[in-house]
């Protein structure tokens, strides 16, 4: 279901986040569908549980899953999960963040954009699928 990548040089816990986030987003996982125990996902990663844990306690926290006593973790319904200017202010984040990693690899900046253009058309399938 999930992969972390060893060179990766965010924690483990952050990768398992973030690949959730995009499942859900992508419409991979929908809403009602069953994530794996804690102890199942970590042993399929070879992680410590308490990585795990923790980028499942996130989840929880921001709202992308729910827990059902006794049943396990779900994808929860969607909903505006940050308000406006949160959001508005992580996209600004994210954006300077992605430009201090790509101004030093000499691109122009039409072909950088049609390289994100190109990857959210990648994705555009799998969100209204």
């Amino acid at each position: 279901m999930l992969q972390i990548a060893t060179g990766d040089p965010r924690p483990i816990s952050k990768q398992i986040v973030d690949a959730v986030r995009m499942k859900i987003a992508t419409a991979e996982l929908e809403p009602g569908d069953q994530l794996p125990s804690v102890r199942g996902l970590a042993q399929q990663l070879t992680v410590n549980p308490n990585t795990v844990a923790k980028a499942y306690a996130e989840l929880t926290a921001e709202g992308w899953v729910e827990s059902r006593q006794g049943l396990g973790l779900y994808v929860a319904p969607p909903r505006q999960r940050l308000s406006d200017a949160e959001r508005s202010r992580r996209l600004d984040e994210a954006i300077q963040r992605f430009l201090h990693d790509v101004i030093a690899l000499d691109f122009a900046p039409d072909e950088v954009q049609a390289r994100l253009h190109h990857e959210f058309l990648a994705l555009a399938p799998r969100k209204s699928a």
